[in-house]
């Protein structure tokens, strides 16, 4: 059986990792292993963790910089720690940022966040169990919490 890590974080103003979980036990026979952290720069470590220490097969990266310049430093800074933890494990950390700033009112925000997180869930799904499906969507302008955008097409 699988193993899915979610990990998420006390700043965020959503309780991302209950959704993803959420997604996840409704879509797949896995066991998930869960942890939350103070903020996006622990994301990386945490991450690690589930990886190495609970046998994770992969992980959900879960964050909600805030709207500030040091805040996309941040975020910067903690994927940055992400793609390395993937290096370092030889394992996908699927990273789920939601900026403060990307919805003009809460309830835009907390719909934009769901939405991620659920379709990054299901990449989560595609990635371990049905790498096919993912192949099919080359090229198809997929994007997780917004509308897709569609292929260009000559």
């Amino acid at each position: 059986m699988a193993r899915v890590g979610v990990v998420d974080t006390t700043f965020a103003r959503v309780d991302m990792g209950s959704i993803a979980v959420d997604e996840l036990k409704r879509n797949i026979a896995a066991t998930v292993v869960r942890c939350t952290v103070p903020g996006v720069k622990d994301l990386p470590v945490a991450a690690k963790k589930l990886l190495e220490e609970e046998d994770c097969d992969m992980v959900m990266a879960l964050g909600m910089p805030g709207m500030e310049e040091i805040d996309k430093i941040c975020a910067h800074e903690a994927s940055t720690g992400l793609i390395q933890a993937q290096l370092m494990t030889n394992k996908h950390i699927i990273e789920v940022f939601v900026h403060m700033d990307e919805a003009e009112t809460e309830k835009e925000l907390y719909q934009l966040t769901e939405n991620r997180i659920r379709s990054h869930a299901h990449n989560v799904i595609n990635l371990l169990l049905y790498p096919e499906r993912l192949v099919k969507d080359a090229g198809m302008g997929k994007r997780q919490g917004y509308r897709d955008e569609g292929p260009i097409r000559q």
